[in-house]
């Protein structure tokens, strides 16, 4: 594009031929662009390393050989590396972790937002998407379970782009554009797509479009960067997201009976009890009137400084996310009568902050590595929440009849709805420091050792100096072996601390089970790691590695209440231990892989947010270790592709043994095991004098199974969730 445009100035200022020697200039400048542009991004990342860490990469091209390319969702992309499991609401659990991802942009912290449903990073802004996890080096902190860097699209290597229409199945809509180009010393990259469908949220009884169920969302983004000279540049990161989402109901049911009413609990639609509840005069209500709605908007930027010179690389980034969730009951007859609660909630966070790090190469065999973090956010909580009252006092009470005592006995308790606002805001902050030395001990083994310490006050206020080693053992060409310990520390998501007034709804249908309701604490951990890679011949590259953690406070996350959001919470124990193998094939135009996986992840009893929990739940899990809900004993993972001509085929499946679920005691079984197959075709070809067209189908979910993600039951679950049923979905693109 630089060429081009230079070319074109060059004819209109001195005539219809550009000289010689112009050209040759313009070549030379646009090389030199390049090769600065290459050396600064070596340089950055440089800064940071993956040492004795567990890495798994997945590029640009990579994600357009799977079935859906990039019209896919990042959580997909992700669900094909190894040990991670798939949850409902597109959540990710890694190596037997509730979530706990840190997403980086470029190596730059992208601050957590509160968003469940939408995803506000898209596949087709990425060069590369890294996966790392295990025993992490200093410079790897708060979030632990899987540090997901995405390193992306420039402008500069590549000029071009593509706009493309894709959909199908459950009414998909989807166009897209992506450009990227660079002029002088600036490159760019741009972005943008809509999505509409009605799939938004996982189908709650399997149905393949569920009742009300649509979604909208936008996705914009951008790259920026100036090369100032042959040593630094400036980089700015804009992005937007914009979802909203229907909650799909089941149908055919009516509010059920209760067998209490102070405490009522997770209500059970269309079970029975001795209270039947009466909002205004109604005690009916089908579910598939039902009308829930979420909305949530992401906007993040992050500027950043980079220099390299000689031993000293450095750079300096500001960051910063708004993040938002409203959330609207639609009927507030109905969900009282389902839920005992009918609120309107709007939730928000702004999180800011500044990260900087370096690398200082000492001398040949020393490479000391330092950063500091800083990260402050402010929380609001704006809530309404309608109930009906319980208990004697209240303005418009009708008691429950006090002779109905038979359980086999319908009795009706019926008032005027209350409205009880509970709002808060809160500020917290949190920063970490950290300095790490990798020293190559010969020429085959190098151990990088280094301290990190953080510290947060919010909620609560707790520090860690945590010590890591990892060490990196290459005794042949073909073979490489690692090792590491790694001291976490892991605070809770601040911007999920639930901070209602627990009492505020004391007598009401909306009143907790009687617990307490203490802090959610930071989770201290001790994790070891392990593993082998070798390759064979040319082709293939086996690996297989192990983890062992210990944990104390360990943090989960839970769906309570009626926005659907996450709200975390502490068991005083933890334990989680598994193993992955990895197998890769490559030969000419065909490639295929493997991953599977096994885990265990157990928890002894719940010390924070108690009030969230059944008290049998809790008496429970005081004296006994459970499996976390989010468990999945056995995943697998694997994929081919295969280029003929000018044609790309392309299958990926996922397996897994199923989450948790009560059983005899809480989260004491499993749902069952499922598999899904999807299938891709895509082919470029000219027509009618356009070049650079390119046609896809994808299948997803080949043989239409049917499988249970949750089945409403389990520690902190809220509602049932299946997995989409088959689709045939469409594309075009021309590149542009």
């Amino acid at each position: 594009m630089f060429i081009r445009s230079l070319l074109l100035g060059g004819v209109a200022g001195i005539g219809l031929l550009a000289s010689p020697a112009l050209a040759q200039s313009t070549q030379d400048n646009v090389e030199s662009v390049t090769v600065t542009a290459e050396m600064l991004a070596a340089a950055r990342n440089g800064i940071q390393t993956q040492t004795g860490a567990s890495t798994f990469t997945v590029t640009a091209k990579d994600i357009q050989n799977q079935p859906g390319g990039d019209n896919s969702q990042l959580n997909s992309v992700i669900l094909q590396m190894p040990g991670v499991a798939q949850d409902s609401f597109g959540q990710l659990h890694i190596r037997g972790e509730h979530n706990g991802l840190q997403y980086r942009l470029n190596g730059i912290i992208l601050p957590e937002g509160i968003s469940v449903f939408g995803q506000t990073l898209d596949p087709r802004l990425a060069e590369s998407v890294k996966l790392i996890t295990g025993a992490l080096p200093a410079e790897y902190g708060d979030r632990t379970a899987g540090i997901i860097d995405i390193q992306t699209k420039t402008g500069v290597f590549d000029d071009g782009g593509a706009i493309s229409m894709y959909g199908g199945s459950h009414s998909t809509l989807s166009p897209s554009i992506a450009y990227g180009g660079s002029s002088g010393h600036f490159n760019y990259f741009v972005s943008g797509d809509y999505t509409t469908n009605t799939l938004g949220i996982e189908s709650p009884d399997g149905s393949s479009d569920p009742r009300h169920d649509r979604t909208q969302q936008y996705h914009g983004f951008a790259y920026l960067q100036d090369i100032l000279d042959n040593n630094s540049s400036i980089s700015a990161v804009l992005g937007t997201s914009n979802a909203i989402f229907q909650i799909p109901n089941q149908v055919g049911l009516q509010p059920g009976g209760v067998d209490g009413i102070v405490g009522l609990g997770p209500q059970d639609p269309g079970g029975s009890g001795n209270f039947l509840l009466n909002a205004n005069g109604t005690s009916a209500f089908p579910s598939a009137n039902l009308d829930e709605r979420q909305r949530e908007i992401t906007h993040y930027g992050i500027l950043s400084y980079l220099h390299s010179a000689g031993s000293l690389d450095y750079q300096i980034s500001a960051f910063g996310r708004y993040s938002s969730l409203f959330f609207t009951p639609g009927d507030n007859v109905g969900d009282i009568l389902y839920n005992g609660l009918a609120q309107t909630a709007y939730k928000r966070d702004v999180a800011y902050g500044v990260q900087a790090e370096g690398a200082w190469r000492v001398l040949s065999d020393h490479t000391v590595r330092f950063g500091a973090l800083y990260q402050a956010d402010d929380t609001l909580s704006r809530t309404s929440s309608l109930v009906l009252p319980t208990a004697p006092g209240g303005a418009g009470v009708t008691n429950p009849n006090p002779l109905c005592t038979d359980p086999a006995q319908t009795c009706q308790t019926s008032a005027t709805p209350l409205t009880l606002p509970d709002n808060g805001s809160k500020h917290g902050y949190s920063y970490s420091l950290y300095v790490q030395d990798e020293w190559k001990v010969t020429d085959k083994l190098t151990v990088n050792y280094g301290l990190r310490y953080d510290a947060f006050a919010a909620f609560d206020k707790e520090n860690q100096l945590s010590p890591r080693v990892n060490g990196v053992w290459t005794p042949t060409d073909t073979t490489t072996i690692h090792a590491g310990y790694a001291r976490y520390f892991s605070p809770p998501p601040f911007e999920l601390v639930a901070s209602n007034d627990v009492a505020l709804f004391n007598n009401t249908t909306a009143a907790s089970a009687g617990g307490p309701n203490d802090t959610p604490k930071a989770e201290r951990a001790d994790y070891y790691d392990i593993g082998a890679e070798q390759k064979f011949w040319d082709d293939w590259t086996v690996g297989l590695d192990s983890f062992y953690k210990m944990s104390k406070n360990l943090v989960d996350e839970g769906q309570f209440g009626a926005p659907i959001i996450l709200t975390p919470f502490n068991y005083a124990a933890g334990r989680q231990y598994g193993a992955e193998l990895t197998v890769n094939y490559t030969h000419d135009a065909f490639s295929a892989y493997a991953n599977a996986s096994y885990e265990r992840a157990v928890g002894k009893d719940i010390v924070s947010s108690q009030f969230q929990f059944d008290p049998g739940d809790l008496a429970y899990i005081a004296n006994n270790y459970i499996p976390l809900d989010h468990q999945q004993l056995g995943s697998l993972s694997a994929g081919a592709s295969y280029v003929w001509e000018d044609t790309h085929f392309s299958a990926d499946l996922l397996y897994g043994t199923g989450l948790r679920k009560d059983g005899a005691t809480p989260n004491g079984e499993s749902v069952p095991a499922y598999v899904t197959v999807n299938l891709g075709l895509s082919r470029e070809f000219d027509v009618g004098g356009f070049n650079g067209v390119t046609a896809r189908f994808d299948v997803l979910n080949l043989f239409d199974e049917i499988y249970e993600i949750r089945d409403g039951t389990g520690v902190g679950v809220g509602a049932p969730q299946f997995g989409a049923r088959r689709g045939f979905f469409f594309g075009l693109s021309k590149a542009l």
